[in-house]
């Protein structure tokens, strides 16, 4: 169907949409297309030519063809777009930082990493400087220079032998001054490198390299040597006074397990890694304390005394703290937790009263129910019923007989019991008892 006709004249005009004025004939032609049943995609091609429902003063730049049968070739209604997530407001103030202010691990150069320099088997280097010993010894022998021995061959060269005295040529003084030099610089690049430790190479305060390898090897003589421990070590801390989360000052002795694993950042990333770690540990300690409190008795809930969450949480943080030094660390346990002296006789204290407390409401719950039990039975056993006033009586003096110390007596009444009405005048219900030999 052309949407450029006219519409059917049995079409309602109260249902056709208003024209703006200065629309043009194609923005006419699909508003009254848009009032008839079968075109479904009218309104979406509107929004898409016009931005904002304002339609242009003169024709569109670019020739659009006439849609036709809308109907029946319409595109499928795209889902609507969710409206985009609010901002969060500004913080207010004139110093409102650009960025969160949130603490961020230190950072290194990340070229700075590892890698194996090159290196030669120490036996190469050997076998060279005998051959270089071998032939600065044939020359100081053909000069006439080392003296001839008699079991020995004659090397002595032919002038040599002929003046009898020592003759130097330009070739013996070039075969020994080479061979002497190569001597040297073989011997200088020489490395005994023993197990567990390291040599980082660095060349006018480059990185070259790391030697890792154990044994006689040969580098480069022009490259300087620094010694570096990659074995396992443990660091044993001096004790560290901090705070617990309410407050109390503790001290805290810690045992590090750690090593280096990235000799290139721990030698030139920072200035020393051990007093890096040292301080470190210092931080991370301060922090972690602060979340949990020392104990727990008065307050139920984790404490730092409770399994291993202070272990593993000081682990974690330490690992994550050194990692950009080339450290890594493998245990953090707690060797001493204690309060501080200025504080430590109160707390005990306060621990022994807290345990009392709790030592005497276990007794007296047990008291009570003790108490309770035996009135219950010397109930059934005696077959009476005692009131409110006598039970409370019994259960009193029972408490004080289970609860005393041990020497104190407490008196215990008789039971009263309820008393009992028939016929005659009242009396107590009781063992039948005899006056003047009849019966009451």
């Amino acid at each position: 169907m052309d949407v450029t006709r006219e519409p059917s004249p049995a079409s309602d005009p109260s249902e056709r949409p208003s024209l703006p004025a200065g629309a043009t004939q194609l923005g006419r032609a699909m508003a009254r297309a848009a009032a008839k049943p079968l075109i479904k995609a009218a309104p979406l091609i509107k929004v898409a030519l016009f931005d904002n429902d304002d339609e242009p003063d003169g024709p569109p730049t670019r020739p659009i063809r006439p849609v036709r049968d809308l109907g029946r070739h319409a595109a499928p209604t795209p889902p609507p777009t969710p409206p985009p997530a609010p901002l969060p407001a500004p913080v207010a103030g004139p110093h409102a930082p650009d960025t969160p202010a949130a603490r961020r691990p230190p950072r290194v150069d990340p070229g700075l990493r590892e890698w194996t320099a090159r290196t030669t088997p120490g036996w190469l280097a050997v076998l060279m400087v005998l051959a270089a010993l071998a032939a600065m010894a044939l020359g100081l022998a053909r000069a006439g220079i080392v003296p001839h021995l008699g079991d020995l061959p004659d090397l002595r060269s032919t002038a040599a032998v002929v003046a009898g005295t020592p003759v130097v040529t330009e070739l013996e003084i070039a075969v020994v001054v080479g061979s002497g030099l190569l001597i040297m610089f073989t011997v200088a690049g020489l490395l005994a490198n023993a197990g567990g430790e390291t040599r980082v190479l660095t060349r006018w305060g480059r990185y070259r390299g790391t030697v890792r390898r154990a044994g006689l090897v040969w580098v480069n003589p022009m490259l300087r040597r620094h010694r570096v421990d990659v074995r396992l070590r443990h660091w044993r801390s001096d004790p560290v006074q901090v705070t617990d989360r309410t407050g109390t000052p503790i001290v805290v002795r810690l045992l590090i397990v750690w090593r280096v694993k990235d000799t290139a950042r721990a030698l030139l990333g920072v200035a020393e890694h051990e007093i890096y770690l040292r301080e470190q540990v210092q931080a991370v300690l301060t922090r972690t304390a602060t979340a949990l409190p020392c104990d727990s008795n008065a307050a139920p809930g984790p404490a730092l005394r409770d399994g291993q969450w202070f272990s593993d949480e000081l682990t974690r943080a330490l690992a994550a703290e050194v990692a950009p030094a080339g450290l890594e660390v493998y245990s953090v346990q707690p060797l001493a937790l204690d309060y501080a002296p200025e504080v430590s006789d109160s707390m005990r204290r306060r621990r022994l009263a807290e345990l009392d407390a709790g030592l005497r409401t276990v007794l007296v719950d047990d008291a009570v129910e003790a108490a309770a039990l035996a009135v219950r039975r010397l109930e059934r056993v005696t077959a009476h019923e005692l009131d409110e006033a006598a039970r409370s009586a019994l259960m009193e003096h029972l408490l004080v007989a289970f609860v005393a110390p041990a020497g104190v007596v407490a008196p215990v009444p008789a039971p009263a019991v309820r008393p009992v009405r028939k016929d005659g005048p009242i009396r107590r219900d009781g063992p039948p008892s005899r006056r003047e030999g009849r019966p009451v």
